[in-house]
């Protein structure tokens, strides 16, 4: 466990506000600015946002609710450069100007290459963009460059073993469910970097709302020993070695405000916490069927549109609780969408996966339960 520093909240652009919850351009800017005038007023400051989030749209919206608000000394900025979007060496500059450009900014705080695993690593290396990042740090362009890391531990020894002198900073998923998971592995891709030197920005650390959206008998666990379900998972990742910034994706005020008391006056967790959470973690397995971080990268990889997420949520809302308001729901998304039993089990999405699922397998479950 890291002993006595501060680790920054940062505040994930990927789950930003919506007008309208089936459209993700249509972020809602007002709610959105206030989030951001309470958390830079609590004392963070690092904003972490992507090419590919909210539709492209995600960037812009930080534009013009922090960038043109704020003084540019006041707060940190990391993006993910689109490795799927890379064909040749040119096209890192060419992705990095439309990034600043979208930003409004002149340089990064962080950068970072996007989603890293054993298929983007091709593109990358193909690329040349690890070499891209060096001399765009050496340039100015970035403060502290890296990547995020969507896959098994022996693969992030092989690019640590290779890169690590180049590299600062590994954004990997690391919560207390998955820090045991033989397909996530974030305990074994923790101690990797702990072993390189190198710092870790956390992404997932509720896993897209899965360690908040419980069975009621777990729920319980929690409140009678007072503990709050996002904020014990905040803690649990701030209390890792090296762990200097847990993101969350927040999509409204009281979230904000919750995660920020969680994080202000944050202490490590003690082994007491630590035995509940792997306990918790322990019955969490046993309610999750589809363990989907919903993070959507999967849908726009679909040539049916089916919409993936939305589905392995109310699967695994009907494991949890019989209601014949999921059937519902899923005969409304299904008219207006397109129905699991559209997949055409063609892959695509498997190589987009963070959670390293078999996506059109688990969808022929969706179709038994609700078709």
């Amino acid at each position: 466990m890291a002993k006595n520093r501060k680790t920054q909240l940062g505040f994930g652009a990927m789950r930003l506000p919506q007008t309208d919850k089936n459209n993700p351009t249509t972020i809602n800017m007002d709610e959105f600015t206030q989030m951001i005038d309470y958390y830079m007023n609590q004392g963070f400051n690092y904003f972490d946002t992507s090419y590919a989030y909210h539709n492209e749209k995600s960037e812009n919206a930080i534009k013009e609710a922090l960038v043109k608000r704020y003084p540019r000394e006041s707060y940190q900025i990391a993006d993910k450069i689109p490795t799927w979007l890379l064909q040749k060496e040119e096209d890192n500059q060419r992705l990095v100007n439309i990034m600043l450009k979208r930003l409004g900014i002149e340089y990064f705080d962080v950068l970072l290459i996007h989603n890293i695993n054993k298929s983007f690593i091709k593109i990358a290396e193909k690329a040349k963009t690890f070499q891209y990042l060096t001399k765009a740090k050496e340039k100015g362009i970035a403060k502290k460059i890296g990547f995020s890391y969507h896959d098994k531990a022996d693969l992030l020894e092989e690019i640590l073993e290779k890169y690590h002198e180049n590299i600062d900073i590994v954004q990997l998923q690391l919560n207390y469910l998955d820090w045991e998971d033989q397909r996530v592995q974030s305990k074994k891709c923790h101690e990797i970097c702990v072993k390189y030197g190198i710092d870790i920005t956390v992404m997932e650390p509720v896993k897209g709302g899965t360690l908040v959206n419980i069975p009621e008998k777990i729920k319980k666990q929690f409140n009678s020993n007072n503990k709050n379900l996002a904020g014990e998972a905040l803690k649990s990742a701030a209390s890792q070695d090296n762990v200097i910034t847990v993101l969350s994706g927040m999509s409204n005020l009281q979230q904000m405000k919750e995660n920020c008391e969680a994080l202000k006056n944050f202490t490590t967790l003690n082994e007491k916490d630590t035995l509940f959470l792997n306990h918790m973690a322990n019955e969490i397995r046993k309610s999750v069927a589809i363990p989907c971080s919903y993070c959507n990268y999967c849908v726009k990889e679909c040539p049916q549109n089916i919409p993936i997420p939305e589905y392995f949520n109310l699967y695994n809302t009907e494991k949890m609780y019989h209601l014949n308001a999921n059937l519902a729901l899923y005969g409304t998304t299904a008219s207006s969408h397109a129905p699991a039993s559209n997949c055409i089990e063609c892959g695509n999405c498997n190589k987009y996966c963070t959670q390293q699922l078999n996506i059109p397998e688990l969808l022929k479950k969706v179709v038994e339960m609700f078709e």
